[in-house]
C-alpha cells in the first residue's frame, strides 16, 4: 500500500473512531429513571474476583472437563513412512 491510500485508509479509521464516539454520549447514564436502583458497588476483591479469577476458573473447569473426557486414542504423532529407493 502507498502512502497516499495508508494516509486515507487512516483518517478513514479515525473520522469512524470520533464519529462513534460522538454519537454514542454517555450523558443519558446520568440521568436515573423511575424505580432506578442501583444498589452499593462492588469493593476491589469483588471486582477481581468477579471479572478476572471467575473467568480463568471457568476456563481451568472446561480445559479439564476437556481433556479429562476425552476418549481418543492418537495421542502419539504418526510415525514417517520411510522412502522406498
Amino acid at each position: 500500500m502507498d502512502k497516499k491510500n495508508a494516509l486515507r485508509a487512516g483518517a478513514l479509521a479515525a473520522g469512524t473512531t470520533l464519529m462513534m464516539l460522538l454519537m454514542s454520549s454517555p450523558a443519558l447514564a446520568l440521568t436515573r429513571d423511575d424505580g432506578d436502583d442501583p444498589g452499593q458497588g462492588l469493593s476491589v476483591m469483588e471486582t477481581l474476583g468477579q471479572f478476572v479469577l471467575a473467568p480463568i476458573v471457568l476456563f481451568a473447569v472446561i480445559a479439564g472437563l476437556v481433556m479429562v473426557l476425552d476418549r481418543s486414542t492418537d495421542r502419539q504423532p504418526k510415525a514417517k513412512a520411510k522412502a522406498k529407493a
